[in-house]
C-alpha cells in the first residue's frame, strides 16, 4: 500500500495550521488535483471536536475522481483525522498533527495512506498522486504565508 508521511517546522502557530487544514472548503483553491469539494454535514460535539462528511473530487488530465471522507477536527488536542467512506479507494487513511514550538511556529506531521480498488486507476493516478503528497506540505505553508503573512521559514 502506498504511503507518505511528512513532518514539517513551520513559521505559523499551530492553531493558525489546524484551521487552515480544517477550511476543507478552500482546498480547490490551493491544494494539488483537488477541484471540488462539497460538505454533506458537519457535526459538532460538547468537547469541540467536529465532524464534517464532505466529497472531493480530484482530477489529473482526463481522469477524475470522486471520493467521500469522514473529518474529525480535534481542535482541542490539534489532529486531524481524515476516513475514506466511499470512492475509487479500497483503503485510505489521512492524519495531520499540529506541535507548539512557541508561539509563531509548529510542527506539522502529515500521514496518508492508501490504496485504490482498480488496479488500472492505481497504474494511472499512482505515481501522480505520490508527487502531488510530497507537495502538500508545501502548498499549506504557502497558503499560510499568504492568510497569515511570512514569518520566516521555521522561526
Amino acid at each position: 500500500m502506498p504511503q507518505f508521511s511528512n513532518r514539517r517546522r513551520v513559521g505559523h502557530a499551530a492553531g493558525q495550521m489546524f484551521d487552515l487544514v480544517a477550511d476543507v472548503e478552500r482546498y480547490p483553491e490551493f491544494v494539488p488535483l483537488c477541484e471540488h469539494i462539497k460538505v454533506r454535514s458537519r457535526t459538532t460535539s460538547a468537547d469541540g471536536v467536529e465532524v464534517v462528511i464532505a466529497d472531493m473530487t480530484v482530477s489529473f488530465k482526463l481522469v477524475r475522481e470522486r471520493f467521500t471522507s469522514r473529518v474529525t477536527l480535534d481542535r482541542p488536542n490539534l489532529k486531524i483525522l481524515v476516513e475514506y467512506l466511499q470512492g475509487p479507494f479500497s483503503r485510505l487513511e489521512n492524519r495531520w498533527t499540529f506541535e507548539p514550538q512557541g508561539e509563531r511556529a509548529c510542527v506539522v506531521g502529515f500521514y496518508i495512506g492508501y490504496e485504490f480498488k482498480s488496479r488500472m486507476l492505481a497504474t494511472l493516478m499512482g505515481a501522480m498522486f505520490d508527487a502531488a503528497f510530497q507537495r502538500f506540505a508545501a502548498a499549506f505553508e504557502r497558503r499560510a504565508d499568504a492568510i497569515y503573512g511570512r514569518q520566516g521559514a521555521g522561526a
